[in-house]
């Protein structure tokens, strides 16, 4: 199921003629031709159709860039309802195999029940299909049936119902009030397929056709405002300005209509239209790195010591990026509740910059929402009343402590120095430093956090047993430097299902540390080159697999049948074994008979027949 949406995906981005007729067109081909098209108006800045080719291989671009995401986005409805059907089925089936469970166990011990039996393995062959199962016997020869992550879908006579909800434009699913949408996705068949192709793969495509567009237009519309237009202008935007990353893709388009607005010449050239300089900065942004894509999951190998005190606390950390390529220092704290129990926090510190853009003092500006974290490190040298110069060490602060008690705190800090002439003021999410001769140091911003606090449990074996799949949900807003909100999953768990947290007794460590997303920023052309090759990578892991999967089905099913099918020619051979063995069996008792009765007929005139 999920090869089959992978290969609807990859044929999204199968090159053509490179024009928008199909879905997609040739988006490689269509960012070539964009930048060429700057290289090629170098020769002729005042070219009408050298201008005009500049806009339509834009529209062309943008254009086959937003179909490439209106179809994502179609594709991704089609999976939901998909799911939406599934769990139907399974529903459907959790019924019936309730129903047949109160008939089989309800039955006198006498009563046959292989009619009973075999509808309920019919059924449970078609739910194994559609939902990952585990199947449980009970003493009354009923079974109890649960999803693989522990979910109860049949006991006995009851079936509990999976629900539905719409959570952010999809469906999420429910059982009894939990949303299992995550366990259901990781948990194999037809609806594990369907979610993940949903889930995973779509939303990966489309948050790369949107660092795509987002990339190329931001910077377009940058290198345009830095020249001036055919009509001694300042440049305008030739595409859409997008807000964030996210749907830059799908709203991707042109704004400029008229040629004259290309902005090729440098700025301040006024009526020299003959200037080319500012095209051959655009064309050369075809060779300048993309922004970094950014983080969207993170794992830690670490090592959590049963020998921990109780209330103990151990750390771990991974490196993070935002959309801008900004890094932060992600912290997980576990914290041992004793019983294999470790409750766990995640923060993410956000170093802030100083503005210096006025002279005498610093800035430094918060998030919306954003506090100040305890990993501040800042010292600040004043004069006090007898001129002499004074430095220090702000104070420890607590953590989540807001701007204006920070600023409050480091007033009253300066104050017992005897430090005058330097002002802390607060206004808003900015704090500043005005009158010091010297600041040092960093401030730290603590992010708006959501979803970033749980518990991890551990069996006596040291495996980790809850969460049962990896997390999701964790969000972190009010970064100081714009950034939208980061969102992240962390991956508890490897590809191979094993678990980035142990426990044992030997002392805690962290071993390694891992995310995805952040990489040097690719040029545009090789950026779409290699989201492509991902995805054809991907395609050839997942068909592997599947072989692999289909290969083990059929083996068994093979032996299966050796064990359970009738073999036509065995069976012609045993009919004709057995029929020769009545053949003599019948002969021996015709002679026997013969015997006996000459036996009894000896000296008598009169035959026994």
């Amino acid at each position: 199921t999920r090869l089959t949406a992978l290969d609807n995906i990859q044929d999204l981005f199968t090159p053509d003629s490179g024009t928008s007729s199909s879905e997609s067109g040739d988006i490689g081909s269509d960012i070539t031709n964009f930048f060429d098209s700057f290289s090629s108006l170098e020769a002729d800045p005042t070219s009408d159709s050298l201008r005009q080719e500049v806009l339509t291989t834009a529209q062309t671009l943008s254009s086959d860039i937003s179909s490439a995401a209106s179809s994502l986005d179609q594709q991704q409805q089609s999976l939901d309802q998909e799911a939406v059907s599934t769990v139907s089925q399974v529903n459907a089936l959790t019924t019936s195999i309730a129903q047949l469970n109160q008939q089989i166990t309800s039955a006198s011990p006498d009563s046959d029940t292989d009619t009973l039996e075999d509808q309920m393995q019919q059924d449970l062959s078609q739910l194994s299909q559609l939902v990952g199962i585990n199947q449980i016997s009970t003493q009354d020869n009923g079974l109890t049936i649960t999803t693989t992550s522990g979910q109860v879908l049949v006991a006995g006579d009851s079936s509990y119902q999976i629900t539905t909800g719409t959570v952010n434009g999809v469906t999420d699913f429910y059982l009894n009030g939990t949303d299992v949408t995550s366990d259901l996705t990781s948990g194999g068949g037809e609806l594990g397929g369907y979610l993940t192709a949903r889930d995973v793969d779509i939303p990966s495509a489309l948050s790369s056709l949107d660092q795509l567009a987002y990339s190329i237009e931001t910077s377009v519309n940058a290198q345009q405002a830095e020249g001036t237009d055919l009509d001694g202008n300042t440049g305008g935007a030739i595409f859409t300005q997008p807000t964030e990353v996210t749907g830059s893709a799908l709203s991707m388009s042109v704004v400029m209509t008229d040629p004259n607005g290309i902005a090729a010449a440098a700025a301040g050239s006024g009526a020299d239209s003959s200037s080319d300089a500012n095209a051959v900065s655009l064309a050369d942004l075809a060779n300048e790195s993309m922004q970094a894509t950014s983080t969207t999951s993170f794992s830690i190998t670490q090592n959590l010591s049963s020998a921990t005190a109780v209330d103990g606390t151990v750390t771990g950390t991974a490196e993070v990026y935002d959309q801008f390529g900004t890094g932060y220092e992600a912290t997980v704290t576990y914290t041992n509740e004793g019983d294999g129990e470790w409750d766990y926090s995640i923060a993410l510190p956000d170093t802030l910059t100083a503005d210096n853009s006025v002279s005498g003092q610093v800035s430094y500006t918060f998030g919306t929402g954003e506090t100040v974290d305890p990993g501040t490190n800042l010292t600040i040298t004043g004069e006090d009343a007898d001129g002499d110069s004074v430095t220090i060490t702000a104070p420890t602060v607590t953590a989540g402590e807001t701007v204006a008690t920070y600023a409050s705190d480091l007033t009253t800090a300066l104050s017992d120095a005897g430090i005058t002439g330097v002002t802390v003021t607060a206004s808003g999410q900015t704090l500043t430093i005005a009158g010091a001769s010297a600041t040092n140091g960093s401030v730290i911003g603590d992010a708006v956090a959501s979803g970033n606090t749980g518990t991890l449990q551990f069996n006596a074996a040291g495996d980790l047993t809850s969460p049962t799949a990896n997390v999701s949900g964790i969000t972190f807003s009010g970064l100081s430097d714009g950034a939208p909100a980061l969102s992240l999953t962390w991956d508890l768990y490897g590809s191979d299902g094993t678990s980035t947290i142990t426990q044992t007794t030997a002392d805690s460590a962290q071993s390694a540390s891992s995310q995805s997303g952040y990489e040097p920023g690719d040029t545009p052309s090789d950026f779409y080159s290699n989201f492509v090759s991902n995805l054809g990578s991907l395609i050839t892991e997942v068909t592997t697999e599947n072989t692999a999967q289909s290969a083990s089905v059929s083996q068994l099913t093979t032996q299966n049948n050796s064990l359970s099918e009738v073999n036509l020619n065995d069976e012609a051979a045993n009919l004709t074994s057995m029929e020769r063995s009545y053949q003599a069996a019948s002969q021996f008792f015709t002679i026997m008979d013969a015997v006996m009765a000459s036996a009894i007929n000896l000296g008598e005139d009169a035959t026994v027949q």
